[in-house]
Parts: C-alpha cells; structure tokens; sequence
C-alpha cells in the first residue's frame, strides 16, 4: 500500500513538473540512504542524469512562469510528464522502502503495470494543469503565470518529498492541491463575468457604445 501512496505521489508530482519527482529520487538515492532504486533504475542517480535534469528543470522553470509561453510548454509536456510519471511510479512500485529484492522477477510479472499507472495519474493532474493554466492567464491578464506556477513548483517539490518519506500523507496533499486549484479556478471564472457584466452595464448605459 505504502509503494502504491510513494508511486502515486511522484506521478502526480510529475503531472506538475515533470523533472522535479525525478531529480528528487536520482538525488536522494545518490546523496542519501533514503531511498534504493531497483538495478534496472539506478541510472536515475548517475552523474549526467542528474546534471540533464536539472539542466531541463531550470528551462521548465523558465517557461512555465512567461504567459502564452507556458501553455506552449504544456502542450510540449503533454509526453514528457506522463513519461516521467511512469517512470517515477515504476522506480518505486516495488516496496515499502523503493527496493526490488528480484528485478527479473519483477519484471516477468509485469513491470508495465507500474509504469502505465504512472503515465495515467500523470497525465490527468497535466491536463488539468494545462486547461486550467489559460483561464487564470486570461482571468489575471498574465499576472497569475508565474504565481500559480512557483506555486506548482512548491507542490511538486513538496508532493515528491512526502512520497518519499511520508507517503501517508500523499492524500491529504493531493486533496489539499485539488481543493486550491479549484478554488482558484471559480475565483478566476468569478472575476471574469463580473467584469463582463460590468463592460455590458457600461455599454448599455452608455447609447454611443452601443
């Protein structure tokens, strides 16, 4: 259950960025006892993956906060966060402490299975992401780009740490970050129809704008 709660929250995690959960397991299995990958994931913590993800996190990080620009970036992410969210959940589908005690076994009984839950999860919190991202843009002229996202950042940062090393919590948190989105979605969606009433009120007072 604990493996399933850790696999979940980085998936969801990658929906967000997709570099974040990934950087976070390849760092902390190569800096700390925390966590162990399987032997067919131990290139997460080499070297040169680390230095390209982080090299790709600080470009995300840069378009995802530019208007007009992040939802490019999120149409180019609609592979790259659900790839990473497979492989997230698949690196640590296995136990409780993300170990694989038999890798071949593991993989004879159907690795796959991991991975495409992960690719799934991932894929649906992105969708959101990314059809909600537009509203706030065009509800907030812009200003809400780079707000909404330090604060996907700060959740995907967040959400990856409590999978590795509470994955109890995974579901309050993921409770939590739907709630806010939602909230921040109808907040956005308000504002944009009292303006609207309000553009309608003025030209309707007013018989030169008519």
């Amino acid at each position: 259950m604990l493996e399933f709660l850790t696999g979940t929250g980085l998936a969801a995690s990658s929906g967000l960025n997709a570099y974040i959960p990934l950087l976070t397991l390849g760092v902390l299995s190569r800096f700390t006892d925390t966590v162990t990958l399987p032997a067919g994931w131990q290139w997460l913590d080499s070297g040169w993956a680390l230095v390209i993800l982080a090299a790709l996190l600080a470009i995300e990080m840069v378009a995802d906060k530019v208007p007009v620009v992040d939802s490019l970036n999120d149409v180019l992410q609609t592979v790259v966060r659900p790839t990473a969210g497979g492989l997230a959940f698949g690196a640590t589908a296995t136990s409780d402490a993300v170990t694989v005690n038999d890798p071949g076994s593991f993989v004879e009984h159907g690795a796959w299975v991991p991975i495409a839950v992960g690719v799934v999860l991932a894929l649906v919190v992105h969708a959101g992401k990314a059809t909600a991202r537009p509203v706030l843009n065009a509800g907030s002229a812009g200003f809400a780009a780079p707000v909404v996202s330090v604060l996907e950042d700060v959740a995907s940062v967040g959400l990856s740490l409590l999978a590795l090393l509470a994955p109890v919590l995974v579901v309050v948190a993921l409770v939590a970050m739907v709630a806010f989105f939602v909230w921040a979605y109808r907040k956005i969606r308000a504002r944009r129809r009292l303006r609207k009433t309000r553009k309608n009120a003025v030209i309707q007072s007013d018989p030169l704008l008519r």
